[in-house]
Order: C-alpha cells, then structure tokens, then sequence
C-alpha cells in the first residue's frame, strides 16, 4: 500500500544568486539577473500536510505551489480537493504532480491515472504544468532505481512524458536530484531541451551541479519542510510575470 505523505528526498541543493539567461521547458527568456531573494516563493505539499491554511501560506510569501495528486496508479491524495482547489481561491498559481513508482506499472499507465485524477492542465495562468516526482525507491533500499536498468527508466520516463503531452498538451516538469539523474538514467541528455527542471539540492550554497541536458533549472527545492511555508520550501527561476508565463505555456 502506497504511503500517504511524499517519501523523504535525497538530500542534496542550491542558490544561485543571478541567472542569465532563464529556459523554461526549452524556451529562452529575457535576461534578467534576478537575486535569490526575489524570485518568486513557493512550496509542494502531499495528505501529510492534511488541510492546509492557504491565506496563512500566501501570508507568508506563497506564490506558488504544487499538490501531490497521485502516486502509481492505485493512490490518490485524500486531501488533493482542498489543497489543489483552496490554494486557487487565494490566488496562488498551483499545479498538480505525481510520485513515480516505475517497477507498479508503465509510464503510460502511470501517467493516465495522474490525468485523471488532478494531473491536467489548462491555459488559464493559474495552472502549472503537470509534474514527475522521479527519485530512488522508498521502499526497497536494495532496488533504488527500481529494478530498471538506465534504458529501461529512460524509456518510462518518455513513456510518461509522452502520455501527459498527449492527454494535456504539456510536457511534464521533472523533478528529480542530480545524483539519482546520474545513478538511475546514466545522465540522460533525452529531456532537458522539452522538460522544464524541478531540481531537488537542500543547500544555502546554491542548485549546484544540474543532471545532463539542462543548463538551468526552472524550480528549485532548497528544503525539504523546514521553512516557513507548508511543506518543502521552492524558488521559482525568474519573475512573476515569467512565472504566469511558464504556467499558461
């Protein structure tokens, strides 16, 4: 039985304190050196953070933030209504994503229950595309890559990806760490020129090091439920103005 909070990330970031040049799924954007302090805040929550205050969370510089929806195809976040759905009332920009468990069932199958159970996507500014959780296994230490070879993962992620882009018209964001990238797909280059990057490093020294294929990263998750907002703490790479931009895509 699927657990029903997001397992404990690999532990692992970054701040960068400007960017250059901003990509968004392969997009490029304006220069616009931007200190870590302004970007945008925002942070991701899953059933353990139950009913979340979402006036409070915006209180507190919430901008965004992304809900757990689905994990496998067996599991549905009990809370994702009023997470997904309470976070839109108060004008936070939202966005569904999904906890791969690659050896369950294919990427296909994986990601048509996320669709249609909150991983869709709209052009309405609020939406963010939908998101792959994708990292090393929580429940079998000895099969941290799920008993996939490299090709085998790369190949479900494409699976995947390619079964949102379908049913949603978006490629997923991925998030993942640099060292599972490494581990389990061989550094795949095959994502970074259409998928936007969610990546995982919880470091006040900066992302650091990115997997293969993207030369930056368009998420950041600097920590992983120490901050001051629900959840894990997320910088989002550019401005607001680029951020309803990436989310209306």
């Amino acid at each position: 039985m699927a657990r029903d909070h997001k397992p404990t990330r690999h532990r692992s970031r970054v701040i960068a304190a400007s960017v250059a040049t901003l990509t968004l799924g392969g997009t490029a954007l304006a220069e616009i050196p931007v200190s870590a302090a302004s970007k945008p805040r925002g942070h991701d929550v899953s059933s353990h953070q139950k009913n979340v205050n979402w006036s409070k969370a915006k209180s507190k510089g919430a901008r965004f933030v992304y809900v757990k929806a689905t994990e496998s195809h067996t599991y549905r976040n009990p809370y994702f209504g009023q997470q997904y759905n309470g976070s839109r009332k108060v004008g936070l920009i939202r966005g569904a994503y999904h906890f791969a468990v690659p050896n369950k069932s294919s990427g296909t199958t994986q990601a048509a229950y996320f669709v249609r159970n909150g991983g869709g996507w709209r052009a309405d500014g609020w939406t963010l595309p939908p998101a792959l959780d994708i990292e090393y296994n929580p429940y079998d230490k000895k099969k941290r890559c799920y008993g996939l070879s490299r090709t085998r993962m790369v190949n479900w992620i494409k699976a995947f990806s390619n079964e949102v882009k379908r049913q949603t018209g978006r490629r997923p964001v991925i998030y993942t760490t640099t060292h599972w990238w490494k581990t389990c797909t061989g550094n795949s280059r095959a994502f970074g020129a259409n998928h936007a990057l969610w990546l995982a490093r919880y470091s006040s020294a900066g992302a650091g090091e990115l997997p293969a294929g993207w030369k930056v990263w368009t998420i950041w998750q600097h920590d992983n439920g120490s901050g001051s907002l629900p959840g894990d703490q997320n910088l989002f790479n550019g401005s607001m103005t680029q951020l309803k931009r990436f989310a209306k895509g």
